[in-house]
């Protein structure tokens, strides 16, 4: 295989995306709900009294924090202690969704997007090899999709920490490992998984609407995840996100292997 030929996909079909705000809106909006929203929600926190009742929401979570975590807790006022929750831990599992979302639009695009735009035919017409196709189509999703997500998280953390910083008696919140952990480890696997499955799916389907509809439920395990954290069923701490990094890499792989077995050229031309 060769990647000079799956980075003139890339740059192929990034320009065509560009040019397309069907599909750059929804992957530029939600990143800034997440970037600007929460902090404001932070802030409101932040500056409105909270009772030690404030914090029941958060008692299991707080209770399966590490030992460490709860001991410097528990020197916190009220209102600190919902600040300090909400950032570190309430908020964190969304920054898995931006990626997830953005490579689900993207991905949907690939190929479903060019059977409808009539450019499929001359694109498989071109001696690439179908590796070179697959692996191109996979990261004008994944490059696109890292970088609004470390872009939105930059402005999060960037953001809180002004907003927190007098709170927190000049601490600053973010970013810190599980944070970093998830958002330059998880975040890449997880899409990897996330696009390879799009992609497969794109090439099955006739539209781009009916592949981003049927990509949406590959958010369901995310979703999972978070609320798990959110409920405290699971604390998404450094080790518990290096397992899941091993989980979705060695997934990815599968994944890749299988997209090329059932890549066919002849099948995807016989959808137009």
């Amino acid at each position: 295989m060769n990647m000079d030929n799956a980075w003139l996909v890339f740059k192929k079909d990034w320009l065509e995306i560009k040019r397309n705000w069907q599909v750059l809106l929804p992957i530029i909006i939600l990143p800034l709900i997440f970037s600007i929203v929460f902090p404001v929600i932070i802030m409101v926190s932040a500056n409105a009294p909270m009772q030690e009742t404030g914090t029941q929401d958060f008692q299991s979570l707080i209770l399966n924090l590490p030992s460490d975590v709860q001991t410097q807790i528990a020197q916190m006022t009220p209102s600190q202690i919902g600040v300090y929750i909400m950032v570190l831990y309430f908020f964190a599992p969304f920054f898995l969704i931006i990626p997830i979302m953005a490579s689900s639009v993207l991905g949907s695009d690939s190929f479903a997007g060019e059977r409808e735009r009539k450019t499929i035919e001359a694109l498989l017409a071109t001696p690439l090899s179908d590796s070179e196709l697959f692996i191109g189509k996979i990261l004008v999703s994944f490059i696109p999709s890292m970088i609004i997500t470390v872009v939105s998280f930059s402005i999060f953390a960037a953001v809180v920490d002004i907003i927190t910083f007098g709170m927190f008696n000049g601490m600053l919140l973010l970013p810190n490992v599980s944070y970093l952990v998830m958002v330059f480890g998880v975040a890449p696997v997880i899409t990897l998984c996330s696009i390879g499955l799009t992609v497969i799916i794109s090439s099955k389907v006739k539209g781009f609407k009916e592949a981003q509809q049927i990509s949406v439920v590959l958010l369901l395990p995310v979703l999972g995840l978070v609320f798990a954290q959110i409920s405290g069923l699971l604390i998404l701490g450094p080790l518990v996100l290096v397992g899941l990094i091993s989980i979705f890499a060695v997934a990815d792989i599968i994944i890749f292997y299988a997209g090329i077995k059932i890549f066919q050229r002849e099948e995807i031309l016989s959808k137009q």
